[in-house]
């Protein structure tokens, strides 16, 4: 059997978090067991579909990488395939046509509510041998309506919850087509599941009560249900609902925050997912570790301090090459050119001990892109002193004659020059760091000047030394 699973999203907003490790689950489960992944559009729902969400559910898919195996697949465009089923359901028995009016099914919940009885359908249009059904009523447009079965139980065996058992004299007929022949979610679902093969639905707790309905259509249309697993909620660090404050955001507000897209399915797949103690898993590691027996049922809590945490040891340790496209992203929104500064991997490699996201990098990096047209006042009140400017343009003077400009013979001239002054290395190196990066703080004084190259740093070093001085 080949393992397919898939995401469902219904485009009525962006991709958030919870979606997004829904998807994540799917995808990597798909991937241990060397099957396929599929996208599924669910937009019946035609007044909050949008095609805005769409874009935004896509966009998120691709940055995150989680990318289909197969074309992507729109509710919308199924409606005759759903139309045919629901003929072969009225044919075969197991749908039939209800005529019941909106005031009337009304009345019938209010009874049932006055008895304190659980309300539901009460089949008053269901076949059955030896009743006598009313005449239907003209003009009346039927909905279509699933016989489900009176007596038995259906058994979820839940890949996470374990065993759920359902009365199936609790579930009511459910709707599977409106009057105006609209097919509904739940059975779309279904038709949808059965005609792709799917053979793991992975989804949040929030569609438990709609799977005993599902796999009872299911087994009437002759089909194995696939198997089950519900994904508990996420809840936020205090333990309340997941909301913005919390970090209930879509998926590429993750990305303007400055994150790499695997560090953040990285902090997605740990939550309510454990491997030991491991804490960071490369994409192939999750590949191959993923599984639901250590899976929790109980609600994960997102902490936004750890996700920073984890971001920050991805930008650490992966290669620059596969950080410098994202850098490149960050420094362009913040009106950087990074066709006129350094290499990028050569900022990454210098900045990434000290920034968490790639937001930070950017702007601690801005000074290496785009010209330097003003110092920190506070910085430059502090270091700027007479003396500096004189220091300054002599330490200019003498780098201007270096033979190489690397960083070794940075460092050698920057720290000799001090040694031969009789001074601390901090009183050269910050009156430096103000004058080539506008404020105190930079990489190292000599990997800064190297990034920053030859002429820039000469030309800053005289501007600096002309603004002291006038």
């Amino acid at each position: 059997m080949t393992v397919i699973t898939r995401f469902a999203p219904s485009p009525t907003g962006f991709l958030h978090i919870g979606g997004a490790r829904t998807a994540l689950f799917s995808y990597v489960y798909a991937k241990r067991h060397g099957g396929k992944f599929l996208l599924r559009i669910e937009d019946t729902d035609r007044e909050r579909s949008t095609q805005e969400a769409v874009d935004a559910i896509f966009e998120g898919m691709k940055w995150l990488g989680l990318n289909s195996d197969f074309e992507e697949i729109y509710q919308t465009k199924r409606f005759d395939r759903y139309a045919e089923v629901v003929q072969q359901m009225l044919a075969a028995g197991t749908a039939y046509h209800c005529y019941a009016s909106k005031e009337e099914l009304d009345a019938m919940r209010a009874e049932q509510q006055a008895r304190k009885e659980k309300p539901r359908y009460d089949g008053r249009w269901r076949p059955e041998p030896g009743k006598v059904l009313p005449t239907p009523p003209e003009g009346v447009k039927p909905v279509v309506r699933f016989k489900n079965p009176l007596d038995g139980q259906v058994v979820l065996k839940d890949l996470i919850k374990g065993d759920i058992v359902f009365d199936n004299k609790e579930l009511d007929d459910l709707i599977i087509a409106r009057g105006d022949g609209v097919p509904t979610y739940n059975f779309c679902v279904v038709v949808d599941d059965y005609d792709m093969g799917i053979t793991h639905v992975i989804r949040g707790d929030d569609h438990v009560n709609n799977t005993p309905r599902q796999i009872n259509i299911l087994q009437a249309l002759g089909a194995t249900p696939p198997a089950y697993a519900h994904v508990s909620m996420i809840l936020g660090a205090d333990g309340a609902k997941l909301s913005k404050r919390h970090g209930a955001l879509g998926v590429m507000e993750y990305r303007a925050m400055g994150f790499m897209p695997d560090a953040l399915l990285n902090y997605l797949i740990r939550l309510g997912w454990s491997h030991g103690d491991q804490e960071l898993f490369t994409r192939e590691e999750m590949f191959t570790k993923f599984d639901f027996d250590h899976v929790s049922a109980s609600p994960a809590r997102f902490d936004m301090e750890k996700a920073y945490w984890v971001n920050h040891q991805y930008l650490k340790s992966i290669d620059p090459a596969v950080v410098a496209p994202e850098f490149d992203w960050h420094l362009r929104r913040i009106g950087a050119d990074p066709a006129k500064g350094p290499d990028l991997k050569a900022v990454i490699e210098q900045q990434r001990e000290r920034c968490r996201t790639l937001v930070e990098m950017a702007e601690k990096s801005k000074f290496l892109f785009e010209d330097l047209e003003a110092y920190n006042e506070k910085d430059a009140a502090k270091h700027f002193t007479t003396d500096a400017g004189a220091l300054l343009e002599e330490l200019a003077q003498k780098l201007s004659a270096l033979t190489e400009w690397s960083a070794p013979a940075l460092h050698e001239a920057v720290n000799g020059f001090a040694e031969g002054k009789g001074l601390g290395l901090g009183k050269i190196a910050q009156p430096v760091r103000v004058a080539v990066v506008g404020m105190a703080i930079s990489p190292p004084v000599d990997q800064t000047l190297f990034l920053l190259g030859r002429e820039r740093t000469l030309a800053r070093l005289a501007a600096a030394v002309k603004y002291i001085n006038k």
